[in-house]
């Protein structure tokens, strides 16, 4: 037998707002107390069970948060969201700090708190049977397990920190070194949390181009600028009712850290070219591998957005402390991509292979170990992943030793000249079409080869770059996929540091995030979830 949910305790010393709260949340279908002090709430606490506690932050006889830090330290864990002064940001989010579940601004909107009931109550088993909660702890449990894998002490902290930050709609900013699974962390809290049926939307703040931040976060209305066709919603609109996650949050520039303090304080974004603002029920999440507060005392970040988006913390440690998660991962890493190659049974690591995975440092982390597991994955000619698969992976060598080892000398085939003048050889005459390849050496004894490597072929280098290449081609996928491979080389010769790998491909650190994004490159992002390459996502 289910029992009807607790009631709401509503806690204001405004008689009219008590009445308007108490109207408003009868007509949602739940039963209401009301009180109007500090003391009275506390006779109703002590005198019975409630599913969800609503208080004013400024009341006749104290605060509210004096309610929040009661629950919060409670067993039972009753939800407990205030009501704020309008523009009293600063005391919303000492609630929040404090424990609240969430908090509404005056004057209360019904469609704000219509979604607060929501989000609080969502979450509660409606049947009172021990075996009906408990089966729900479970399933959440499977789920951050399933996103986050791993048995080490380290990552059972984790876990442990995943639930209390579910139970909040307050912000979290999610730390740590790249490649350690931030954003996997951010989809954890939000799948095992009451928005899990609402969007996840994940962003890629250094992948935006500056001109397209305002657009692309609020959206736009027809004809608001040149090329402005039709309406469009910005990541708030789509993550609205869910989750939206601001990955590399550093990288924002000033001018829209400012836009952005605003939509998080009122809730409420405008679309560019629009003359009203539409509110947006939405969880701002944030993941950077770079120190804030830092950034903060160096001017580089606002202190206030900084303020409001640092409520709720979580460190994602390392792949080095926490080793022994390895198998686990490789394990997932494999079965991931026996789906995505449609192989019906994953190829396994050798116990040479795991035991060469387990001495190595994995500076790039979880990333890298996906990396290297993919590649190995596609080299590998048996079901099982041998050494020689992994490449040449040293231990102390970092990420250049991740590279494969070089394959055996091929001997150039011939092959019919041009019959035009390839690019960048204008003027330079082609030669007959009729010409007769010259013969082909014998291969030279591989001691000969060692001692003596083939010279660099002569001629242009757009012209060396085309030899070998059979027409007909598809121009922009070839000229794509020999970008995507640079861009790869230079990211595994910098220990895949973005920073250093710009100047090396001749770009800008902005330029270089947007051609990752652009080019489907697996370099800072959870690809195994989203099945869908997004820039710097963590795995």
């Amino acid at each position: 037998m289910s029992r009807a949910p607790d009631p709401i305790l509503v806690i204001d010393d405004e008689a009219d707002l008590r009445e308007l709260l108490d109207i408003s949340i009868r007509r949602m279908g739940h039963d209401v107390v009301l009180a109007g002090s500090l003391a009275e709430a506390r006779d109703k606490l002590a005198q019975g069970r409630y599913s969800l506690v609503l208080t004013d932050m400024r009341l006749g006889d104290g605060l509210g948060i004096e309610i929040v830090r009661q629950l919060s330290a409670a067993p039972e864990r009753i939800p407990v969201a205030v009501i704020t002064a309008y523009g009293s940001a600063d005391n919303a989010v000492e609630a929040l700090k404090a424990g609240a579940f969430d908090y509404i601004a005056k004057p209360v909107s019904l469609e704000q708190l219509r979604s607060l009931v929501l989000n609080a109550l969502g979450r509660q088993p409606r049947d009172s049977a021990d075996a009906d909660a408990a089966t729900a702890a479970d399933q959440a449990a499977d789920r951050a397990a399933a996103l986050l894998p791993g048995h080490s002490a380290a990552m059972q902290e984790v876990r442990r920190s995943l639930s209390r930050l579910a139970r909040s709609m307050a912000p979290v900013v999610i730390s740590g070194e790249s490649g350690s699974g931030k954003e996997r962390a951010a989809r954890a809290i939000h799948a095992t949390s009451a928005r899990a049926a609402h969007p996840f939307v994940a962003v890629n703040c250094g992948a935006i181009p500056e001109n397209l931040m305002e657009s692309e976060f609020f959206g736009y209305v027809k004809g608001a600028f040149t090329g402005a066709d039709a309406e469009r919603g910005g990541f708030f609109q789509a993550a609205n009712g869910g989750t939206l996650l601001l990955d590399e949050v550093a990288d924002l520039p000033l001018p829209m850290q400012v836009k952005l303090l605003r939509a998080l304080q009122e809730r409420r974004v405008r679309k560019i070219g629009a003359s009203r603002e539409d509110a947006v029920d939405v969880r701002v999440m944030c993941a950077s591998h770079k120190d804030l507060a830092a950034m903060v005392a160096a001017g580089q970040f606002r202190q206030d957005l900084y303020y409001r988006l640092n409520v709720l913390a979580l460190r994602m440690p390392t792949l080095r402390e926490r080793g022994e998660d390895i198998p686990v991962l490789a394990r997932a890493i494999l079965d991931h991509l026996a789906v995505r190659y449609g192989d019906a049974h994953p190829k396994r690591l050798s116990p040479a292979a795991l035991q060469r995975l387990a001495a190595y440092p994995f500076p790039g982390n979880v990333r890298e170990l996906e990396n290297l597991l993919e590649r190995a994955y596609a080299f590998a000619e048996s079901e099982d992943i041998e050494l020689a698969d992994l490449g040449q992976l040293d231990a102390g060598a970092g990420r250049a030793g991740l590279m494969p080892a070089p394959a055996p000398a091929m001997v150039p085939q011939p092959m019919a000249p041009y019959p035009y003048a390839p690019w960048g050889t204008a003027g330079v005459a082609a030669a007959p079409a009729a010409a007769t390849p010259a013969p082909v050496p014998a291969e030279p004894p591989l001691a000969a080869a060692a001692v003596a490597p083939e010279p660099e072929p002569a001629g242009d280098p757009a012209e060396r770059a085309c030899r070998g290449i059979v027409f007909p081609i598809d121009l922009p996928a070839k000229l794509e996929a020999v970008e995507r491979e640079l861009i790869l080389q230079a990211l595994a010769q910098t220990n895949f540091n973005r920073t250093a790998a710009a100047p090396l491909l001749g770009l800008n650190l902005r330029q270089l995030r947007y051609r990752i994004q652009q080019l489907g490159i697996r370099e800072a992002m959870d690809a195994a979830d989203r099945g869908a390459v997004e820039g710097e996502g963590t795995p």
